[in-house]
């Protein structure tokens, strides 16, 4: 299994968040006692009042472990930009963010400790990643399953494995903020106050791709189309998809019709039924394979 296109491309915003995490990291983990300046705490938030920690507690992780398997994480989560778009991507990374905050919030309040040592929540986009978790424990689907000495894994075992390390990294300090965002992914799922019919306006995603894309190439910039000329180049995108299975698909052994369920699968990630059969007759009904088949469709 892996995330569609390598790259960036077709995911500015996820460009954009694995940079500000990145340098904001970097930069703050080089001075003395930056990263616990930048982490929430009741003492610091409610007591201090130092309210530029609700912005700076969600850029920065607290250590270079805490940065290898959070940003990657981040990264590969850009499928879900893909899938979605990256006008309804920023909504959700905006959303799980701010209420993975104020659920922080909640906590450090139930625990209250009003001393300047207290608890200390680990700093970083928990929220992003673990509400991240809940639509790709719902929505992708396993294409391999294995076995190591007797234990049964699939090939979203690794995934969910880097989660764990991510989770424990802190112990309680990261196990908070981890709860919190896989609350906030079920909020977003949930569709509460109606979030997942609400885009940000495109020239800001547009004006992302634009400040991003010259630091981490990554395709194309995406422009602003009107309505009628995303119908044509959907419509476009079509033939040309089509026509490509045909001229360049092998000689195969015949394989039995895609089932209705790997079909409903791939229309409920917003793909075209007849594109969804094409891309599960040529994948041979790995619903894997033809979804990263219908994504690299989309990004060309």
């Amino acid at each position: 299994m892996n995330a569609g296109p390598s790259g960036f491309h077709n995911a500015p915003i996820t460009k954009g968040v694995v940079l500000l995490c990145g340098v904001a990291s970097v930069l703050v983990g080089t001075t003395r006692g930056g990263i616990r300046a930048c982490a929430l705490s009741y003492y610091a938030i409610l007591r201090k009042l130092q309210l530029w920690r609700l912005v700076t507690s969600t850029l920065v992780f607290s250590s270079t472990p805490e940065l290898i398997f959070g940003i990657y994480l981040v990264y590969f989560f850009r499928v879900f930009e893909r899938q979605v778009g990256s006008n309804k991507y920023a909504v959700f990374v905006l959303f799980s963010t701010a209420l993975t905050t104020i659920l922080e919030l909640v906590v450090l309040t139930a625990l209250r400790d009003p001393t300047s040592s207290g608890l200390t929540l680990s700093p970083g986009p928990y929220g992003l990643i673990f509400a991240s978790f809940v639509p790709f424990f719902f929505d992708i689907p396993i294409s391999t399953r294995f076995r190591v000495f007797g234990a049964r894994f699939s090939d979203k075992s690794f995934i969910y494995l880097a989660g764990i390390q991510l989770l424990l990294s802190s112990w309680r300090r990261s196990i908070i903020p981890s709860i919190c965002g896989i609350l906030a992914g079920f909020a977003y799922r949930s569709n509460i106050f109606g979030v997942r019919r609400i885009k940000v306006p495109e020239f800001l995603t547009s004006l992302s791709a634009r400040i991003f894309t010259p630091i981490i190439s990554g395709g194309p910039v995406n422009q602003p189309r009107t309505n009628a000329a995303r119908e044509a180049i959907a419509v476009s995108r079509g033939r040309q998809f089509e026509d490509r299975f045909v001229a360049t698909a092998p000689p195969l052994a015949p394989v039995l019709p895609p089932s209705e369920e790997s079909v409903a699968t791939l229309v409920a990630m917003g793909f075209d039924r007849n594109m969804a059969l094409q891309a599960l007759a040529r994948a041979r009904n790995d619903v894997t394979i033809a979804t990263n088949l219908l994504l690299e469709s989309q990004s060309q």
